[in-house]
């Protein structure tokens, strides 16, 4: 068995840490069976070098390797990357083609990002790994196949289980061994290390001097997070080897590579509500308020109007009931609008008759009168909500379910409403 220090020099992996040690170890001892194995790990990390030695140290190291990028093939296409298609299968198959796990039997396939698979693809990979068959694109003949699977994802496998987008029974297919590669900030000491090698390679490369770091600029790409990992450390040591002029840099050039922000340590990002979300939420509020304001009104007209009825001196019920008259029709004592003004001589009519037995053709006119009060409300509180949908609507650019979720209201409610008044 290979040291892993030999695996280090043969694959150029940088670092001492401890954790980074421990998965290049699984590597090495899962690498002789045909155990499926998933690489984790956070974008960056270098996960494609754990596929690349376990393949190497197989005894299938002579047949072909393959590495398939699954997010990068669209999701109407990839079936027929992986498993082949018969001539016909699908508009555009002039011929039959081979997919990767006919063409890699007896060797590795690599997986990358298998987190991304659609679903349906996910079954046919399962049955791959549980009895090693397969069907072409458009065949109803079962083939073959004998290739080691190993996977990689930067994603929580976890959370994509439970959110359906991963089958769980495929996870455990795929992980029966898992390593997880460290991300960079986890690895302090292996910083520093890595950069140096970079700045010597974009040396020879570009024929120029060599880069070197300040003790305060060493400082710096420590203290920095590396959300971007080596990929982004070997992207800035390229940069700086090409732009500038001298060869040894201090903490404030460095500081110019870095994202702003760079010296933050590992705190959450505060996000911000979106504006208009927050804008629609207000205006629902004020929605409420206004038609919660218009319902107390018109309970308030409702009980003037069963008090009228009720007694039959109308002088007693205006004094009564002066300050709530005011109130739902508005108004200051010198300046009393016309709605008002048309209360005060309703209230001011001769005293109405009503007998004890049979409702008088009086007593039927108020009711009359009071039905009128409360189909004028209504058809105020009716064309509020129409104005209402309307903006809505037009804010909305004519989406009914985005209306519909700014009014409050069921989007089924909300087309009811449009077919009852014609929008």
């Amino acid at each position: 068995m290979e040291s892993i220090q030999n695996i280090k020099q043969r694959f150029e992996i940088i670092g001492q840490d401890p954790k980074l040690n421990r998965a290049l170890e699984k590597a090495i001892q899962v690498a002789p069976t045909d155990i499926s194995v998933l690489v984790t790990g956070e974008s960056g990390v270098g996960k494609e070098s754990i596929p690349k030695i376990i393949h190497s140290l197989s005894h299938r190291k002579h047949a072909k390797y393959i590495a398939v990028n699954c997010g990068a093939i669209p999701e109407g296409t990839i079936d027929s990357e992986l498993f082949g298609h018969e001539k016909g299968a699908f508009t555009g198959a002039t011929q039959t083609r081979s997919g990767y796990f006919e063409v890699a039997d007896g060797g590795t396939i690599f997986l990358d990002e298998v987190g991304e698979l659609p679903l349906t693809t996910q079954v046919r990979l399962l049955r791959v790994l549980e009895n090693g068959e397969f069907l072409k694109v458009g065949s109803s003949q079962v083939q073959k196949t004998d290739v080691r699977i190993v996977a990689a994802t930067n994603i929580n496998m976890f959370e994509a289980i439970k959110k359906e987008k991963f089958r769980e029974d495929l996870y455990y297919r795929l992980s029966t061994v898992e390593i997880n590669i460290p991300p960079l900030r986890e690895r302090k000491d292996d910083i520093h290390l890595l950069f140096r090698k970079f700045a010597s390679d974009f040396g020879q490369k570009y024929k120029m001097p060599t880069i070197r770091l300040d003790e305060n600029a060493v400082a710096l790409l420590l203290k920095y997070r590396w959300p971007g990992n080596i990929r982004q450390l070997r992207n800035i040591a390229e940069q700086i080897s090409v732009l500038e002029k001298t060869r040894y840099i201090d903490a404030a050039t460095l500081s110019g590579y870095l994202p702003s922000n760079s010296t933050s340590s590992n705190l959450p990002a505060v996000v911000n509500q979106s504006k208009s979300e927050s804008d629609f939420s207000n205006e629902r509020e004020i929605l409420y308020k206004v038609l919660f304001d218009m319902k107390g009104d018109l309970n308030d007209l409702k009980k003037l109007t069963m008090e009228l009825l009720k007694h039959n001196d109308s002088q007693k019920v205006q004094e009564d009931n002066e300050n709530l008259i005011r109130k739902i029709y508005g108004g200051d004592d010198d300046e009393i609008d016309t709605e008002e003004e048309s209360a005060m001589e309703f209230l001011q009519l001769p005293e109405p008759v009503i007998e004890t037995n049979n409702v008088s053709s009086s007593s039927g006119d108020k009711y009359h009168f009071a039905e009128e009060i409360e189909e004028e409300e209504t058809l105020s509180l009716q064309e509020k909500e129409i104005e209402l949908i309307k903006k809505s609507l037009d804010r909305n650019r004519g989406k009914r379910k985005a209306a519909a979720e700014e009014l409050g209201i069921s989007e089924r409610t909300l087309y009811r409403k449009i077919k009852q008044y014609d929008l």
